[in-house]
C-alpha cells in the first residue's frame, strides 16, 4: 500500500489509532446521557469542561517529557492504565450516584490522565512517517473508525445512558495499554540535564506563538473548537427530541463523513493550499450548524453527517501544518500545545459557553433549537473570516520529492 514505511509497521499505526479512538469515544459520546439518566445534569457543563481544564495542565507536561525525559510510548503506556483506572472508578461513583460534585472530581482526575493521549499517539506516528502528507490522513481516519466501533459496542451493549459505557471503555484502555509493548520504544531526542523548570514544564513550546503563521493556526483552530463543543453534549438531546433512539449510533454518522474526508486528505494536501483546505473546513461548519437550525429528523442527519467534512479540513490540517513547519524536536510540545488550544482555550470556553447559550434558549423543558444551531453558526463564520484575513501562508505546495 505505501511505499515508505513497511506494512508492519503501517498495521501498527492503524491498530494503535484505531484502539485510542475507540476508548475515547465509549466515555465521551454517551457521558451527556449517562449524566441526565443519573440525574447528574447539572454538573454537565462542568463534566464535560473538565478535559478542557486537563489541557491547561497535562499535555504540555508530557509531551515535554516525551520530548526530552522518556519515551513517548512509555509515557503512552502509563496514560493509558491511569486512564483506564481513572475511567472506572468515575464510572462507579456515577453508577452509585454519589455526591455529584464528587463525580465531578473523579472525572476531572479521568481528563488529567486522558487529555495527553492522543497527542503523544500522535507524535509517535509522525516520528514514523516519511511522508505524513500523504500518510497520515489515511492512519488518522483508523482513529475515527475506532471512534464508531466504540459509539457500536456502546449501543450494542445496551449502555448509552448507563455507566456501563464507562467500564468498557476502561477495558478498551487497557488494551491500549497492552498494544504500547509490541511498538519499537522511540529515542527521547535531546536529553533531560540542565533544562530549566520553564522547559520541563513544556512552557516554552509558547515561543511557537511567535511566528505569525503558527499563531493564526492555532488561534483558528481554538476559536472553532468554541461552537464545536456543543455537538457531543447537545446533538444526542436534539436527537431524542425527534424522537430518535440509539443516540450513540446515530452520532457516529458524523464519524462516517470524517473517514471518507481523512482518505482524500493526502491528494488534496497535494493539490490545494492548506489555507483553503482549511477554510473548506470552516465553511462546513457554518453548513452544519445552519441545517440542524431548521430542527427536522433529516435536517439534523444532515448536520451530523457534515461534522465529518468541517472536523477533518480544520484539525488534521492542523496537524499535519505543525509537523510540516515545526523542527523535529518540538513535535510532542507542538502537538502537545496545539491540544492545549483547541482541547484547552477553546473547549473550556466552549463547554462553558454553548452551555450558557443552551440554557438561554431553553425555557422548561422545551429548547428553541433554531435560535441555539443559529448562533453556532454566526460563530464559526465569524472565525472563518478572522482566518481568510490573518493567514499568510506560503503559497503552492511544493511538489512532492521522487522516490527511488
Amino acid at each position: 500500500m505505501l511505499k515508505t514505511i513497511r506494512r508492519a509497521e503501517y498495521a501498527e499505526l492503524i491498530i494503535l489509532f484505531f484502539l485510542q479512538g475507540a476508548a475515547l469515544s465509549m466515555w465521551l459520546v454517551p457521558l451527556s446521557t449517562v449524566l441526565d439518566a443519573h440525574y447528574m445534569g447539572a454538573i454537565k457543563p462542568y463534566a464535560f469542561a473538565a478535559s478542557a481544564v486537563a489541557a491547561f495542565i497535562s499535555p504540555l507536561i508530557f509531551g515535554a517529557m516525551a520530548d526530552r525525559h522518556a519515551s513517548p510510548v512509555r509515557v503512552l503506556r502509563w496514560l493509558s492504565l491511569a486512564t483506564a483506572l481513572a475511567m472506572f472508578v468515575a464510572s462507579a461513583a456515577i453508577r452509585l450516584k454519589l455526591n455529584q460534585w464528587l463525580v465531578l472530581g473523579l472525572i476531572q482526575i479521568h481528563a488529567l490522565c486522558s487529555s495527553p493521549t492522543f497527542s503523544i499517539s500522535s507524535a509517535i506516528v509522525f516520528a514514523r512517517l516519511a511522508n505524513a502528507q500523504k500518510e497520515f490522513g489515511p492512519i488518522r481516519a483508523m482513529a475515527t473508525l475506532g471512534w464508531m466501533a466504540g459509539c457500536w459496542i456502546v449501543s450494542a451493549l445496551g449502555a448509552d445512558a448507563s455507566s456501563l459505557a464507562g467500564y468498557s471503555g476502561a477495558v478498551m484502555w487497557l488494551l491500549v495499554m497492552a498494544f504500547t509493548f509490541f511498538l519499537p520504544v522511540l529515542e527521547t531526542p535531546k536529553s533531560a540535564e540542565h533544562l530549566s523548570w520553564h522547559e520541563r514544564l513544556g512552557l516554552d513550546a509558547l515561543t511557537l506563538l511567535k511566528n505569525r503563521d503558527h499563531r493564526v493556526v492555532f488561534i483558528t483552530v481554538a476559536l472553532f473548537s468554541i461552537p464545536l463543543t456543543a455537538f457531543y453534549p447537545y446533538a444526542p438531546r436534539h436527537l431524542r427530541d425527534l424522537g430518535f433512539e440509539h443516540t450513540s449510533a446515530w452520532m457516529t454518522l458524523g464519524q462516517v463523513t470524517e473517514m471518507l474526508a481523512m482518505l482524500i486528505l493526502g491528494g488534496l494536501l497535494l493539490r490545494w493550499r492548506l489555507k483553503w483546505i482549511l477554510a473548506s473546513g470552516l465553511a462546513f461548519g457554518v453548513a452544519r450548524f445552519a441545517f440542524s437550525a431548521l430542527d427536522g429528523r433529516t435536517w439534523l442527519l444532515v448536520g451530523i453527517i457534515l461534522h465529518g467534512c468541517s472536523f477533518t479540513p480544520v484539525y488534521i490540517t492542523a496537524q499535519i501544518y505543525l509537523d510540516q513547519r515545526v523542527d523535529g524536536g518540538w513535535r510532542s510540545r507542538a502537538q502537545a500545545l496545539m491540544s492545549l488550544m483547541n482541547n484547552g482555550v477553546g473547549n473550556l470556553i466552549g463547554y462553558l459557553g454553548t452551555g450558557a447559550w443552551f440554557a438561554t434558549c431553553t425555557l422548561g423543558t422545551i429548547t428553541r433549537w433554531p435560535s441555539f444551531w443559529s448562533g453556532l453558526a454566526v460563530v464559526v463564520a465569524g472565525v472563518l473570516v478572522y482566518f481568510l484575513i490573518a493567514y499568510r501562508g506560503r503559497g503552492k505546495p511544493p511538489k512532492p520529492a521522487e522516490t527511488s
